[in-house]
């Protein structure tokens, strides 16, 4: 009889365990997940930015020494990524490779101005940056006409912030759940503790001394719970990265550590002020409420 109740305690304490670890898991893996996404999508809008380009053209006049001066300004600006010189010849022959007629043959001479394709930093790529990068450029006289997506700058940048918006409510109300799921899983395995801990503090123990082993045992089951989800992480990321490598997942490899070692933290965290509060209460319960 004694034999089978102690089958019967352990086999719900491995389950109590389980489910501790399994909630740790599930929920830092998601929250894992959702850090990563945000690190991600920067990129993501970061790279679409720039690739929005700004052409300034120059008129006829302009000698190979004023676009070469140019060229050297944008090397050293601090709003330029990249640049590139393009010779009204070479926008002739694009034009021609587009619409597949000689319009230059056509007309007797070529309209077209030379040019630099400038990509800005993505910090540059804003309402306002980018009317003061333009002012500043039109003071140059040899200057004839500055060309960009005005439309698409300030889409691209309003649903950023909606998007921005969103995710931190999301990621809000998940650290919340987070909490709360950790938080009953361990309340539920304290739980079915609280004779020992009552029985414990009425021989004297102190509860600082009755706390120590199940906040130790918390912490333990959130280590093994943060350590399945980094793994789980990491599987992730290299399935991603081998399959879509133009996204350039794992470059980031000090954000991702960060990320990692957050979740790892947190669950490190939940755990131990979660048992500290399960236990406490308990303590301070009266032993006939413990029925």
């Amino acid at each position: 009889m004694s034999s089978s109740y102690d089958k019967f305690q352990k086999r719900r304490l491995i389950s109590s365990y389980f489910s501790v670890v399994l909630s740790v898991f599930l929920v830092l893996f998601l929250l894992g997940m959702l850090g990563l996404f945000i690190i991600n999508s920067k990129k993501l809008a970061d790279d679409f930015k720039e690739n929005i380009a700004m052409t300034v053209f120059f008129k006829n006049e302009a000698n190979d020494t004023i676009l070469k001066s140019f060229g050297t300004e944008l090397k050293t600006a601090k709003f330029a990524k990249s640049f590139v010189y393009v010779t009204k010849e070479s926008a002739a022959k694009q034009h021609t490779d587009i619409i597949g007629e000689d319009f230059v043959t056509f007309l007797g001479e070529n309209p077209l101005q030379n040019s630099f394709d400038i990509h800005l930093k993505a910090d540059y790529v804003e309402r306002d940056s980018i009317s003061k990068i333009e002012s500043r450029l039109r003071k140059n006289a040899m200057i004839s006409d500055i060309v960009y997506d005005k439309q698409l700058v300030n889409l691209v940048n309003d649903n950023i912030k909606k998007v921005s918006m969103w995710i931190l409510i999301i990621s809000g109300f998940l650290a919340v759940i987070a909490v709360l799921l950790i938080n009953s899983s361990l309340r539920l395995s304290i739980h079915s503790n609280r004779f020992i801990i009552k029985t414990m503090q009425m021989v004297g123990a102190t509860k600082a001394f009755i706390r120590k082993p199940f906040v130790m045992r918390s912490i333990r089951l959130g280590m093994i719970g943060s350590g399945l989800a980094i793994i789980a992480l990491l599987a992730v990321l290299i399935y991603l990265d081998s399959n879509f490598p133009n996204l350039g997942i794992l470059n980031d490899k000090l954000l991702i550590g960060l990320v990692l070692l957050s979740v790892f933290g947190i669950g490190i965290l939940i755990t131990w002020l979660s048992t500290y509060f399960a236990t406490q209460r308990f303590l301070n319960l009266r032993t006939d409420d413990l029925y």
